[in-house]
């Protein structure tokens, strides 16, 4: 599988008060990088939630396993990694990686679901997005 890599640099807004990044915003560095591996596809959230209704389609966390390893701290500059582990029917697995330079930060397995963007329930994938994810 390819990787996708999206460079981040940690600002203040990302810190605690002792300049580490806080535990939560290694969430939305991988969520960052998930959406614009989507974009780098071609596919556009926004025009997911509004397609017709074979493509439309919002994603959601359904399960989350996240390790923390090292702490990277104010000014450092970080790369998220991210692959995709598995497609199924009505979700996709990504493994997702923060780096400082070789160093692994925070490593997780993250499972999203496709839900239907009027119904809210659980949809298959269209063969469209699951032939990009593959």
């Amino acid at each position: 599988m390819q990787t996708f890599t999206l460079p981040i640099r940690v600002y203040w807004e990302d810190t605690d008060a002792g300049g580490i990044v806080y535990h939560a915003n290694y969430l939305r560095f991988m969520e960052r990088a998930r959406t614009e591996w989507l974009r780098a596809l071609g596919v556009g959230q926004n025009q997911l939630a509004q397609a017709d209704a074979e493509e439309a389609a919002l994603f959601v966390v359904a399960d989350m396993q996240i390790r923390y390893r090292q702490a990277a701290q104010l000014d450092d500059e970080l790369v998220v990694k991210t692959e995709v582990q598995a497609v199924r029917g009505a979700s996709v697995t990504f493994l997702q990686g923060v780096y400082k330079g070789e160093t692994l930060c925070c490593e997780a397995t993250v499972r999203v679901g496709v839900i239907d963007p009027v119904s809210r329930r659980p949809k298959a994938l269209s063969p469209r997005l699951k032939a990009a994810f593959s």
